[in-house]
C-alpha cells in the first residue's frame, strides 16, 4: 500500500481527552498503517478527565521538536486549542473540515491541530490530518503576520 503522506515527516504527537478517546484510539493505528511513529500522550479510556492534562504534554513535544505535528481531540476542540496555543511554539488550528485544514497550514503554519470530535465524524477527521498534514506554508506575508503572533 503506498501512502498518502510523506513519511519522512517526523513522529506525530496526539492526544485527546475522554470525548475524543475512541478517535484518537483509530487515528494512532491509521497513522501507524500510514508508515508514521505516533506519540500518544493520552488519555487511555472513556473516563472523564481534564483536556490540558493531555494538550499540554502534546503541546511540548511539537514546542521542543521531538514531533513534527500535534493531533488534538475533545469534544468542541476549542479546549485543547486554547491550552496548546498557550505554548510559544505552538500555533493551533481548531479545523472541522478540509478548507479549514488547508488554510491554517498555508496562512497560519499552524503545528498543531485540533479536531472537534462531537462534531466531525471519523473518516472526516482522517481527510482533515491528510489535508493538514499536505499542505505547506505559503510564507511571504503569511510569514510576516505569523512572526507577529508570539508575545
Amino acid at each position: 500500500m503506498t501512502s498518502v503522506f510523506d513519511t519522512a515527516t517526523k513522529a506525530i504527537a496526539i492526544g485527546s481527552d475522554h470525548a475524543g478517546f475512541e478517535y484518537k484510539e483509530a487515528i494512532k493505528i491509521w497513522l501507524v498503517k500510514e508508515g508514521f511513529t505516533v506519540k500518544d500522550f493520552g488519555t487511555d479510556s472513556l473516563k472523564s478527565v481534564d483536556y490540558p492534562d493531555f494538550a499540554h504534554p502534546t503541546a511540548s513535544s511539537v514546542e521542543n521538536g521531538e514531533t513534527a505535528f500535534g493531533i488534538l481531540l475533545c469534544g468542541s476542540a476549542n479546549g485543547v486549542a486554547i491550552t496548546a496555543n498557550k505554548h510559544q511554539g505552538v500555533r493551533a488550528g481548531l479545523c472541522w473540515d478540509n478548507d479549514v485544514a488547508k488554510l491554517v497550514r498555508k496562512h497560519n503554519n499552524a503545528n498543531v491541530l485540533c479536531i472537534p470530535a462531537r462534531f466531525v465524524a471519523l473518516p472526516l477527521a482522517q481527510e482533515i490530518i491528510e489535508n493538514f498534514i499536505q499542505t505547506t506554508f505559503e510564507g511571504g506575508r503569511h510569514a510576516t503576520r505569523v512572526g507577529k503572533i508570539s508575545c
